[in-house]
């Protein structure tokens, strides 16, 4: 397939998320900025800002990305970004920062006159965020005689409604039959999350490509961990946001169940919504208890933890490819997870696999690790998948 002549990128994801914890998607996006930083072909961005959309040349894109990285710290406000009220300070700057290295900016309505004006007709369009799926935008797009690419994640709000915030499900319903609509491809990070897609969606069923995610696993650095960390028996850990899919009620129920002489448990994450029974739970925990929540380390600091951890726990009820247990793998830890078709295709076999509906298994693995070391095979034996992979896979086809 011959390459496109130019790619649009859409950043809208990573400027809302900016001054918040990265998640899973939004490495997703920066890792696509990364990686097209590095290609010998012409690149743009583009941003829905609150006052509409601005284009940004790869010169202006290198700006933000240095930007994200932490490697230059952001600009000062300016005014278009306090008209409108409420708004985090980070934002505002980012979105400043943005106005002043852009190639172009407009109104909503001007973006198609936008993209025609400084973009070539067959131009590859590629939203990997999940942000910006709006008719607004894809219809931009192909008035100016763009291709639409979109990497779809999940479509787990679908499967599980009441996971969801108030109010998400049917926006997040009606973004999916956009992208079925309107996308010229679409990317899945796994083949069950194809599987599971296409299963929900009625009419046309864009072409479509799997890879699997890349991984990029930062250097653990334990002299980053807060004081008494890590424990000094043997621990395990949860890392993800704490909201009702990743089924951290599940794991308070086993360490309950186990009692004081329980090993630690530390439940890494921030926390997310439709969760207040276990925040409840949390706010309960004795401060010399088996269980304890930490918030707000750093990404190295996290990877000392996973890796000197007893195991790794994933009990969530659903994935779209499930990166924590891939990078607890790749750090060489043992990892126990529920029984769940992506995972498996994902980690093969070198994860302990258990379905929640099996409390006692859980508990029985568990106190074995506890009281044996590791085995140093999984870090010399799980092949990761990795970024290049899938970009080969990916932009042969965009």
């Amino acid at each position: 397939m011959i390459e496109p002549a130019v790619r649009l990128l859409d950043l809208t994801r990573s400027l809302r998320r900016v001054g918040r914890t990265a998640t899973g998607v939004d490495r997703v996006e920066l890792a696509y900025l990364s990686h097209l930083l590095t290609v010998d072909a012409p690149l743009f961005g583009v941003a829905r800002t609150a006052l509409g959309y601005v284009l940004i040349d790869r010169a202006g894109l290198q700006v933000f990305y240095d930007r994200l990285e932490g490697r230059r710290p952001w600009g000062r406000a300016d005014l278009l970004s306090r008209l409108p009220r409420g708004r985090q300070v980070a934002l505002m700057r980012a979105e400043s920062d943005l106005r002043r290295v852009a190639l172009a900016r407009c109104l909503p309505s001007g973006l198609s006159r936008m993209l025609g004006r400084y973009l070539p007709p067959g131009f590859a369009y590629l939203n990997v965020g999940h942000s910006n799926l709006t008719d607004r935008v894809l219809v931009a797009v192909k008035e100016a005689r763009g291709q639409i690419s979109v990497l779809i994640h999940d479509v787990i709000p679908l499967e599980y409604p009441s996971y969801q915030r108030p109010g998400t499900v049917a926006p997040f319903r009606a973004k999916i039959d956009r992208v079925y609509a309107h996308a010229d491809l679409v990317i899945y990070n796994s083949q069950d999350t194809k599987r599971r897609c296409e299963a929900q969606m009625q009419g046309r069923v864009p072409p479509a490509v799997v890879a699997h995610l890349g991984l990029e696993t930062p250097t653990p650095d334990a002299s980053a961990l807060p004081i008494g960390l890590p424990p000094k028996r043997p621990y395990f850990i949860i890392v993800g946001t704490i909201e009702p899919r990743k089924n951290h009620e599940f794991l308070l129920d086993l360490w309950q169940t186990m009692g004081l002489g329980a090993p630690p448990l530390l439940i890494c994450g921030s926390r997310g919504w439709n969760n207040a029974a276990v925040f409840d739970r949390l706010d309960q925990l004795p401060p010399d208890g088996p269980v304890q929540e930490l918030s707000g380390l750093g990404d190295s600091a996290m990877a000392a933890l996973v890796q000197g951890a007893a195991g790794m726990l994933f009990p969530s009820h659903a994935e779209g490819f499930g990166l924590p247990p891939v990078e607890a793998l790749h750090l060489g830890a043992r990892v126990l997870c529920n029984d769940l078709p992506v995972l498996h295709e994902v980690l093969g076999d070198k994860a302990v696999y258990a379905a929640t509906t099996e409390p006692y298994s859980w508990i029985r693995i568990i106190e074995e690790w506890a009281t044996s070391p590791p085995d140093p095979r999984p870090a010399t034996t799980f092949i990761a998948p990795t970024w290049a992979e899938h970009f080969k896979t990916v932009l042969k086809s965009t």
